[in-house]
């Protein structure tokens, strides 16, 4: 599986979020509810201050197969993965951005350079496309207890998904389309200074 943070069980503490995944093929679902007893799991939180975006851009390049072709988009993802992939192999738990179509298509337009650095960190904020609780070892999946379901309308929730997504696009094109400041960061820059982790201008 080449899922964003590779094999795992993908959950979300959101259940409305659940149902939209869950009719992603236009198509009835059903939304699991479970209960995680996260006592003695290590957890890796993504989405804390001690990381910053480009780490989970690595781990995402790492695991995807497809990413653009060419010679910038290839060398930045190289560079990505060289100084900002994490091992993640330790962690039993990983909490992080769902890479759906909307955010994978932020992000490939940062690697390919089309937008900067900050414009890729405020994108990830649009339209609260989700965040994703990955379980990634048998002792999270020991600690799992099913507690019930609830059914997912398609005629509702598939028609939710799809304008969360295009409110996140509508969003993410009219942010694209307003001045970059002068000291914005583009994938570019970033290979060319060598910057890499602790560094204070991916602090955002």
């Amino acid at each position: 599986m080449h899922n964003d943070y590779g094999r795992g069980f993908y959950c979300t503490e959101n259940i409305e979020l659940a149902k939209e995944w869950a009719c992603g093929k236009q198509t009835n679902g059903y939304a699991n509810i479970y209960e995680l007893d996260m006592s003695d799991l290590k957890c890796l939180n993504l989405n804390s201050k001690r990381y910053n975006i480009l780490n989970w851009l690595a781990i995402l390049a790492d695991n995807r197969t497809y990413w653009q072709n060419g010679s910038i988009a290839e060398e930045a993802k190289k560079y990505i993965k060289d100084h900002f992939l994490l091992d993640i192999s330790g962690y039993d738990v990983i909490i992080g951005y769902r890479a759906d179509d909307s955010y994978f298509s932020f992000a490939q337009d940062f690697v390919s350079g089309l937008i900067s650095f900050q414009k890729l960190s405020e994108a990830m904020r649009l339209g609260k496309l989700g965040e994703q609780i990955v379980l990634k070892s048998e002792k999270a999946f020991q600690q799992l207890k099913f507690i019930g379901y609830e059914v997912a309308d398609a005629e509702e929730y598939y028609i939710k998904k799809t304008e969360r997504e295009r409110e996140a696009r509508k969003e993410y094109r009219r942010n694209k389309k307003g001045n970059a400041n002068i000291n914005d960061l583009f994938m570019l820059d970033i290979m060319r200074e060598g910057i890499q982790n602790g560094d204070a201008r991916l602090s955002i």
